[in-house]
């Protein structure tokens, strides 16, 4: 299978044993999908991204509250039971907003969360998160993603596509620059910083080996493989639950598959990822 992938990736999300514990660890400790801001973008607003490094620092002083959590996770569980939807994304969000109100184990201050800003009789537009990081002294604003994309032709970021095309990296980064960090105050807070969270996975297409990555694509995380054709079932590949897509269960949580349709599949013994798509449903270009 093309871009089989190692083991010697960082997931310390994958140790855990409950559910909803994997997806808070792989919530926080997972690096962003992106490396570096694409140079295809034209930027109206600037907005920066956290490192790697960054994110398995939080993760180190989270791990004692996580380990705990793996044993009893009734407040975890407590506090996603006040989501209603259904949308990952949000579920996303809601991880962040639990780990972030646990704040004697890092240090940022929450300020507030899903801000409207309001012009008169408009909404203009909201902010994720609005923090207070006391290691600098300074306002953040976050604004949080969960996205899978799947590359075509060239791998150039006009050819990333979400499942609903309409969907695309270029399109979410060009909201980004354009509506989402266009804020410099809020809550009459001046903003000093601005940081997109992206998370989820990337995807290269099945059969395009030779092609050169975009050097945005941040290879220190786990690449997935999306395609059109049916696995070999003696690959042991199966199909992951809906929030499995934020971070799979321990154990396998379905039978081999010998069905195949639209999902996120995986190979528990070297986890590798593969998107299949019907091809009669894709309108490649």
């Amino acid at each position: 299978m093309p871009y089989a992938q190692t083991s010697s990736f960082v997931e310390p999300w994958l140790k855990y044993k409950t559910p909803i514990v994997r997806q808070l660890a792989f919530a926080l400790a997972s690096p962003n999908i992106l490396s570096r801001i694409p140079n295809e973008l034209n930027i109206q607003h600037s907005f920066n991204l956290h490192s790697n490094e960054h994110w398995l620092e939080l993760y180190n002083n989270y791990e004692s509250r996580l380990n705990a959590l793996d044993l009893d996770s009734t407040e975890l569980d407590i506090f996603l039971a006040k989501l209603k939807s259904t949308r990952l994304g949000l579920r996303f969000e809601m991880f962040f907003w639990f780990w972030l109100l646990d704040d004697k184990y890092h240090f940022y201050k929450l300020l507030a969360h899903s801000i409207q800003i309001i012009d008169g009789p408009k909404t203009v537009g909201e902010l994720d998160f609005l923090i207070f990081n006391n290691k600098e002294n300074r306002i953040e604003h976050w604004e949080v993603a969960l996205k899978y994309y799947l590359a075509e032709k060239d791998l150039s970021l006009p050819f990333w596509y979400g499942l609903n095309r309409s969907d695309t990296f270029a399109r979410k980064l060009n909201h980004f620059t354009q509506k989402q960090f266009q804020f410099s105050h809020a809550l009459d807070y001046e903003i000093s910083h601005k940081f997109a969270v992206m998370k989820g996975q990337l995807f290269l297409p099945e059969h395009s080996k030779n092609n050169l990555q975009p050097n945005w694509i941040n290879t220190n995380r786990r690449l997935g493989v999306w395609g059109t054709s049916i696995k070999d079932s003696s690959q042991d590949f199966y199909r992951l639950s809906r929030q499995e897509w934020i971070c799979p269960h321990i154990e396998k949580s379905s039978e081999t598959a010998l069905w195949w349709t639209d999902g996120l599949y995986l190979q528990p013994e070297t986890q590798n990822f593969y998107m299949y798509r019907n091809a009669n449903l894709l309108k490649l270009y």
